[in-house]
């Protein structure tokens, strides 16, 4: 799948120049009042926590490491663009995208968007800086990636706290079980984008389209499964949270506030 907008815009050939692109849609969504600039938010935190963690020796293979951060991000970035320009791109982006006025809490634009961005995008990502049998050999620095998000699961539910005082109140009776059930999704969905990963990494062209097209289906459905859970307790508990929430994108920003 190679859709992307049409205008004269550079893509990011860098972590920092990825981190000034997201950046500027975090300023474009701030301004637009869309919810969808929380997602944005959390992910440019997590790519300066991986170039941080590059520039700390923490990957085998840093280069690499680097290469593949910038395809991934792309990605999104790519997806964003297309959309704002009525270019089509993928259910599960298209989804994510068209939430943004939607009735919903702040954790589940969050959601939607790391659904996306996880469970497709990084199989994309690295099956395409890995091909072949040489996929194997990205799987330390891969799952490794598990290991800083959930370093930053705690500071992310802080900032989250600070915009939805029903969040802070479950963290706070949660007593950590909350972080470990953040932290066991995570690495679910990194196990599902590695599974597909290597399939992807092994197939020819046609074949590959085809497949991301499958995966996207499923992507949107756990997309949908996000923004209306099929359990009647776990929507009304939805619905209570962004009862309390800020509704303003900008104060809920200042209040996340872990940029």
């Amino acid at each position: 799948m190679n859709l992307t907008d049409k205008s004269s815009r550079k893509r990011p050939d860098s972590i920092q120049g990825v981190l000034d692109a997201l950046d500027e849609i975090i300023d474009k969504t701030r301004e637009e009042n869309n919810c969808h600039c929380a997602f944005t938010h959390v992910y440019r935190r997590t790519t300066f926590e991986i170039l941080k963690a590059i520039n700390e020796g923490r990957f085998e293979y840093p280069e690499r490491m680097a290469k593949l951060d910038v395809i991934f991000a792309n990605l999104y970035i790519d997806a964003y663009h297309s959309y704002v320009n009525a270019v089509p791109t993928s259910k599960s982006w298209t989804l994510a995208f068209n939430s943004k006025s939607d009735r919903i809490s702040i954790i589940q634009h969050i959601l939607l968007g790391m659904n996306v961005h996880i469970n497709m995008d990084l199989a994309v990502a690295a099956a395409t800086v890995c091909k072949g049998k040489d996929i194997l050999n990205l799987k330390h620095d891969f799952m490794l990636i598990n290991q800083i998000l959930a370093e930053l699961v705690d500071n992310v539910q802080g900032g989250l706290g600070r915009s939805s005082p029903m969040m802070r109140m479950i963290d706070m009776i949660g007593m950590k079980k909350d972080e470990w059930v953040i932290g066991s999704g995570i690495k679910m969905a990194r196990d599902f984008a590695w599974a597909h990963a290597m399939e992807l990494a092994i197939m020819d062209r046609s074949t590959w389209d085809i497949r991301i097209l499958e995966i996207d289906e499923k992507v949107f459905a756990m997309g949908e499964q996000i923004k209306k859970p099929p359990s009647w307790f776990l929507r009304f508990l939805l619905r209570w949270i962004r009862q309390f929430e800020k509704k303003d994108v900008q104060n809920i920003l200042k209040t996340m506030n872990f940029q």
